[in-house]
């Protein structure tokens, strides 16, 4: 068996609506149909995967608050410099920073860390 890609990460959110303005809003996301899985939830198209929004307000703080890289997923950016301007234009903090190799991890509203890289 082998991998061949990533088809989606799902996050369990505390506020559906807020995480949605987070991925539609600040990373481009575009929403797409759903089925009805009796939860609430989200799926938005980043390239070839998708990433599942499931609301669940007893969920535990993502893995900002313990390790701010080990457990994220990770979005290919085209411009680093351009990603860093927008981020500080919306009034998103960084996690970490790595420029040299041009990624940057920021977190959602739920805490669940997001990797920008730029591509190579």
């Amino acid at each position: 068996m082998i991998a061949r890609a990533v088809h989606h990460v799902s996050f369990s959110v505390k506020n559906l609506e807020a995480s949605r303005a987070f991925y539609e809003g600040v990373l481009g996301l575009e929403p797409v149909p759903r089925p009805d899985f009796g939860i609430p939830g989200a799926w938005l198209q980043a390239g070839q995967a998708q990433i599942h929004l499931i609301q669940n307000a007893e969920t535990a703080t993502g893995s900002a608050a313990a390790s701010p890289v080990a457990n994220h997923c990770a979005f290919e950016i085209d411009d680093y410099e351009e990603t860093l301007d927008d981020l500080a234009t919306l009034g998103i903090d960084l996690v970490a920073e790595m420029s040299e190799s041009h990624q940057c991890w920021i977190a959602d509203p739920d805490g669940n860390v997001i990797e920008l890289i730029a591509a190579r």
